[in-house]
């Protein structure tokens, strides 16, 4: 069989396929492309005003959409068989041990504790995870994740990010500085 130049691309453009489809190469690679998410022009923010929703701690007590009112919330919709969400977790939990005593961080699956809690061992994570416990506002509700929000102590939604992104940004933490030490 003849080396050809033909049969060495098709053989490199098969591998860098078979690379972007193989899933700790795809996280790796979208953590590398995802930047810091946009703050929403003030003009077209949103306000959540219904506090009246539940959800169950897996691994954390079990709280009330009461008790986020008043508090800079970051609140993440995920799932530990999401590329894209296993991509942004290792920034998210880095901004989180930073963070954790200034803002309210809520992170949000319908998968089972003992599948979260594996994948957590697994990846030195230690995240405080829920299940819904009733139905979100439509404000907040969402069709794919990873779906982030940052909310304000007004309960101004300042970001609406749906995709990985890079949660451990300068640009974040200035956010979430502003929030956090406004009355």
């Amino acid at each position: 069989m003849k080396v050809t130049k033909k049969l060495v691309s098709n053989l490199l453009f098969i591998l860098v396929i078979a690379l972007f489809l193989y899933p700790p190469t795809k996280e790796r690679i979208i953590r590398l492309i995802s930047l810091a998410p946009s703050t929403i022009d003030k003009e077209d923010r949103k306000v959540l005003k219904d506090y009246t929703w539940s959800l169950e701690g897996l691994n954390s007590n079990s709280i009330k959409g009461k008790e986020l009112e008043g508090k800079v919330v970051f609140l993440n919709f995920w799932a530990t068989w999401c590329p894209p969400c296993r991509a942004e977790l290792p920034s998210i939990q880095k901004l989180y041990n930073d963070y954790n005593t200034k803002v309210e961080f809520v992170f949000v699956t319908n998968e089972k504790w003992e599948v979260v809690n594996t994948y957590y061992k697994e990846n030195g994570y230690e995240l405080p995870t829920y299940n819904l416990g009733s139905r979100l506002p439509t404000i907040l509700e969402t069709s794919s994740i990873p779906q982030t929000f940052i909310l304000s102590k007004q309960g101004e939604i300042m970001v609406s990010k749906n995709g990985a992104a890079n949660w451990n940004s300068n640009k974040v933490r200035e956010l979430l500085d502003e929030l956090s030490s406004k009355k």
